[in-house]
Parts: structure tokens; C-alpha cells; sequence
């Protein structure tokens, strides 16, 4: 799966791409939603140190794993979120496109988080996801 993850990764450019989201993410508190295989392949791989990261959320975390730790970060519950302090949402997942959608529209409504991809992928590539998802 690693070898997978390396491809996917070399051909979204995420080097490249990093680079830019961490300019872009400065001074930002962020919190990542997925705690998957992709992040952990990412941030054993990639140097996300200048990425202010102050939680890690997923649907799998419950109330009762609220104040653990996963990979070094703490845990907020997806049920959470909402009532949080942080600026950024680090979607790290490889089919984002809904998930984006329903954080924005639904969980941040009203309020000024912002919610990106930490792995985007080309355009046209998103174009045909949004098009197979319709």
C-alpha cells in the first residue's frame, strides 16, 4: 500500500503542493479530518512541521477518546468540531469532494473555517470524481 500511496502522491504533485498549503496554512491552527492510512503515510513521509496541526478528528472517534492522542495529535470527535477553535480543516482523505461539501454546507455553516484538501488532486481528475458522484 505504501508503494500506492507514493504513486498517488508523485503524481498529484503533492510536493509541490505542500509546499504552497503550508505558506498558505501559516499562523493558521489546523485540524486534520482522517486519521487513515493516507495521513499516516503522509506524516511518516512528509515534513508537516511548519502545518500548525492542533487535533486530528474522524468519524471513528467517539466521545469517550476526546483528550487522547492519535499520531501525536489530540483527538477532537467529529460531533465536536463545530464548537472548536481552530481556523483551517485538513481533509486527508483521497475521495474529499463530498466530505468538503458537507463540512461547508452543513457542520461550518455560519462560520469562517476553511476547509481544504491535504492532498489535492488535479483538476481534471476532480472534474471526473464530481461527475461519477453525480
Amino acid at each position: 500500500m505504501n508503494c500506492d500511496f507514493k504513486q498517488y502522491l508523485d503524481g498529484i504533485k503533492f510536493d509541490k503542493y505542500l509546499r504552497r498549503l503550508s505558506k498558505k496554512l501559516k499562523n493558521k491552527k489546523v485540524v486534520v479530518y482522517g486519521s487513515g492510512s493516507l495521513f499516516q503515510y503522509i506524516k511518516e513521509n512528509y515534513d508537516l512541521t511548519s502545518i500548525n496541526i492542533c487535533g486530528i478528528s474522524d468519524m471513528k472517534f467517539t466521545q469517550d477518546d476526546k483528550g487522547k492522542e492519535c499520531l501525536g495529535h489530540k483527538i477532537v470527535p467529529k460531533s465536536e468540531l463545530a464548537d472548536e477553535e481552530f481556523d483551517v480543516l485538513l481533509v486527508a482523505l483521497q475521495n474529499y469532494v463530498n466530505v468538503i461539501d458537507d463540512f461547508e454546507a452543513n457542520i461550518f455553516a455560519g462560520k469562517k473555517i476553511k476547509v481544504y484538501p491535504l492532498a489535492r488532486i488535479p483538476l481534471w481528475d476532480l472534474i471526473k470524481q464530481i461527475w461519477s458522484q453525480a
